[in-house]
């Protein structure tokens, strides 16, 4: 076998672990992260709670984890998704219950996890605090994605990575700019 087989093995092998999973906190608790986290509710919300709570530095961390998450969103759904269709994980493999919420685009990466990932990377510098207050919800948010069956943990190996990427560019985005001007 080569590596990329042993490694899609070792992909499907861990999806199907995590789908059939069944421990009752992670029944209470994925549910309700995976609909606070859709259509990134989750995040707006805590922007919110920042730039009222926060001052000057809750602002600033609001508006970080903002474009982080906006330029995630483009890379991870707007590009990568369209470059490479992946299906999801085989429908047998998860619970009926869960098969009427899958979305129809490509498994690959997370767009979810994506935005999860660059929102908290880019509060966590300006506002550390929030940012470890918000990187329990962000894993919350991947683990959900693999357990609910949407995704293998390579697509949300891939949309961390994504939405790490993309906080590092917004954090540079003023310092690349200044630099520009001089």
């Amino acid at each position: 076998m080569t590596v990329m087989a042993d490694l899609r093995d070792a992909d499907r092998s861990l999806t199907r672990r995590a789908i059939s999973w069944d421990s009752p906190w992670a029944q209470r608790l994925l549910p309700p992260v995976e609909e606070a986290a859709e259509h990134t509710k989750l995040w707006w919300g805590a922007a919110v709670v920042m730039a009222a709570a926060g001052g000057w530095r809750g602002r600033t961390a609001a508006a970080a984890g903002l474009g982080a998450m906006a330029v995630a969103q483009v890379l991870a759904n707007g590009v990568a998704k369209q470059l490479y269709h992946r299906r999801r994980p085989p429908e047998e493999w998860v619970p009926a219950e869960d098969l009427e919420d899958r979305p129809d685009s490509s498994s690959f990466p997370s767009g979810h996890t994506a935005a999860a990932f660059a929102f908290t990377g880019a509060v966590a510098p300006v506002w550390p605090v929030a940012g470890a207050l918000c990187a329990v919800p962000a894993v919350m948010v991947a683990a959900e994605r693999v357990h609910s069956g949407a995704h293998y943990p390579s697509d949300v190996a891939v949309g961390g990575a994504i939405g790490l990427a993309a906080a590092a560019v917004v954090r540079a985005a003023p310092r690349l700019r200044w630099r520009h001007a001089l």
